[in-house]
């Protein structure tokens, strides 16, 4: 477990890597996610409690987590030493001496950067599978949900029949992408269990020809926008868009505020959009990943549980490309915030706008995907 994975998320640091990027996140307030994420993985695990043994870094790296989750301290073997401060490297002889010990299958929580190290030292020839909790986790490796990644490793170690199957590692320049600027690499494949509706897609980018279309999209918006009312607006070329409407500038990976003339703040924090809800009411614009199709818990962690219980379901804007919404060939639009029940919260159906007075009524999971039905109860 990567102990400090996510931690720059919500505080709008777009990252953890690097040890002054993590300090700097502690300095705002910023606590990590990858411990609650790993419980929840592990959850699904318990059937094999006193049958399983589980090799895991010591403390923070993962011993923390899986005692926890009831797993007795006879079924754990320690690899490494305990450290307060980890790095790449920890996370590289991790899996290193795990799978010369003889494990069967490497569950790992991070983001990208951990997908990353895990695969620089073992290639794609070993079973893994990754429990999403950094900011960044465009990869095809990870579960679409903590839950899910534990129910598919508790498959793969029970039934034998889990299939097998290549994913891509991609990872992102971060200072490029604190810049406003998406440079994202292909690294390699890591070999992972999969089964349809428990593991995400990689994110894919928008063609420039998508252009006027989000251009249309944002006239809808904008049309639409009361006076005096301020907007969210998250991450994304579509929402930036809507700015390039109004004549305002925007952050393209971070979340600003603004309202029809103004901009009150940009790339803001979780705190930050906290403080500007004690002081009035926020509506809420987000489009959803490209390939993924996830809403919230991918890129757009300042959008928090607490953030989206305090805006309000009613009070969400979903815009999407429609060629975003072709390609997820009938699963749903996905949100992973963290919390069960601001998942469940969002669960149903969605208007989305996809063009100039063009909307379609969406279905939303909080995980697992489903065909969409024609169920008509949206936002």
């Amino acid at each position: 477990m990567n102990p400090i994975a996510g931690i720059g998320g919500r505080v709008g640091l777009k990252g953890s890597d690097g040890l002054e990027i993590q300090r700097r996140a502690r300095q705002l307030g910023a606590e990590p996610l990858a411990q609650d994420r790993t419980a929840a993985a592990l959850q699904a695990l318990r059937p094999l409690v006193g049958e399983l043994t589980l090799m895991t870094g010591p403390g923070l790296m993962g011993e923390s987590a899986v005692r926890r989750c009831g797993f007795a301290a006879h079924s754990l073997s320690l690899v490494g030493k305990e450290m307060w401060e980890t790095t790449a490297e920890d996370t590289r002889s991790a899996a290193q001496a795990m799978r010369a010990a003889g494990a069967e299958l490497i569950l790992f929580a991070g983001g990208d950067g951990t997908a990353r190290n895990i695969y620089e030292v073992l290639g794609s020839d070993f079973p893994v599978l990754g429990i999403p909790a950094g900011v960044k986790i465009y990869s095809g490796v990870f579960g679409i949900t903590a839950r899910n990644a534990g129910e598919l490793a508790l498959e793969f170690l029970t039934s034998r029949r889990s299939r097998l199957r290549q994913a891509e590692v991609l990872d992102l320049d971060e200072d490029a992408y604190r810049a406003g600027e998406i440079y994202t690499r292909l690294y390699g494949y890591l070999t992972i269990p999969y089964r349809r509706g428990h593991v995400q897609n990689q994110k894919t980018a928008a063609p420039a020809s998508e252009y006027v279309q989000a251009q249309a999209i944002a006239a809808d918006v904008v049309a639409g926008m009361v006076p005096e009312q301020a907007y969210l607006l998250g991450p994304g070329t579509t929402t930036r868009a809507v700015a390039e409407q109004l004549d305002l500038p925007k952050t393209l990976v971070g979340v600003d505020i603004v309202t029809h003339e103004n901009v009150l703040a940009m790339d803001v924090s979780e705190r930050q959009i906290l403080e500007m809800l004690d002081q009035r009411p926020l509506k809420l614009v987000v489009t959803p990943i490209g390939g993924q199709g996830f809403l919230f818990g991918r890129g757009n962690q300042q959008i928090s549980p607490d953030v989206i219980r305090r805006v309000g379901r009613e009070n969400i804007m979903v815009i999407s490309l429609p060629n975003k919404i072709i390609a997820l060939r009938g699963r749903p639009l996905l949100v992973d915030t963290g919390e069960p029940e601001v998942d469940q919260l969002l669960n149903g159906y969605v208007e989305v706008i996809t063009g100039y007075h063009e909307k379609i009524v969406y279905k939303v999971s909080g995980g697992r995907q489903t065909e969409v039905s024609s169920t008509n109860q949206a936002f």
